[in-house]
């Protein structure tokens, strides 16, 4: 018993290294080492997850609230539509938690998701974003920097419905925090990366507590591997941000969302009952 703790404590501390340095959370990496390596049943494991993403995403936000990487409105309106969007989202999880090889492939669908983001960051987005650099390098322009929006561009309307879409999704999947949120920010509303991921952090912690509240009372948590496996990401994530200037994160990008992509596999596989 003792072991498996410990190794749980490791994976925790993993999943924060592997969050810190993609800005996607640790969630993505813990769900389908419980589901797969340690067979945890599906909703088991969307409820453990998410409870997990608790101490994350607290201690994430508290973090990026101090260093001014938060657009209070924003967070406060994704936020509070995303609480509303859990409540009904984890509704319909009590619905379909006895459904197991329903809620592998909904994940497996989500995975996709986030293969293909990363993939196509690490592949086309940042190759782009270094060639743009080197130009503007070689055209004489030292010295002369485009500062980055002071704000988050969009609309309230907008902010709330993607807060609410991203709640939804979260109280049936446990993902949603810089899955969908930090991309959202980043595509959707042009804001700057390091903007986006503490927006991300301060909106997704009500959503991430509600909804481990929900899966609480529908005893889909095992609570001694939630508090193991968050407070161990807790303590990874704040290397894996030191550890971002020492990797490419293209190269990053790239063989995680490699990674991603096989686990969006073998999540929708075993649906049909194949196994890989």
């Amino acid at each position: 018993m003792a072991v498996s703790f410990l190794i749980y404590f490791v994976v925790g501390i993993l999943a924060g290294i592997v969050g810190g340095l993609l800005g996607t959370g640790g969630c993505a990496l813990m769900m389908p080492v419980i589901r797969f390596g340690f067979h945890f049943d599906p909703a088991i494991a969307v409820g453990t997850t998410l409870t997990a993403v608790v101490f994350t995403a607290g201690s994430g936000a508290v973090q990026h609230i101090r260093m001014g990487n938060v657009h209070k409105e924003t967070a406060y309106l994704t936020g509070y539509s995303g609480v509303l969007g859990v409540i009904i989202g984890s509704i319909v999880f009590a619905y379909i938690k006895n459904y197991g090889a329903l809620i592998d492939l909904i994940i497996g669908i989500a995975f996709i998701l986030v293969s293909v983001r990363m993939l196509y960051e690490g592949l086309v987005v940042m190759p782009a974003q270094a060639r743009m650099a080197a130009v503007q390098g070689g055209q004489g322009r030292e010295g002369v920097q485009v500062p980055p929006p002071a704000g988050m561009p969009g609309s309230p309307a907008s902010k709330t419905i993607l807060g609410s879409v991203i709640g939804f999704l979260t109280g049936i999947i446990g993902l949603g925090g810089g899955y969908a949120l930090v991309p959202s920010y980043l595509y959707l509303f042009k804001a700057p990366m390091k903007l986006a991921i503490g927006t991300s952090m301060a909106s997704f912690i009500w959503m991430a507590l509600v909804g481990s509240i929900f899966k609480l009372a529908e005893h889909v948590v095992n609570i001694p591997v939630a508090v193991t496996l968050g407070i161990g990401a807790a303590i990874g994530a704040v290397y894996g941000a030191k550890l971002v200037a020492k990797f490419k994160p293209a190269t990053l990008k790239i063989l995680f969302g490699a990674l991603f992509l096989y686990v969006s596999l073998k999540y929708i596989l075993i649906y049909f009952g194949i196994a890989i």
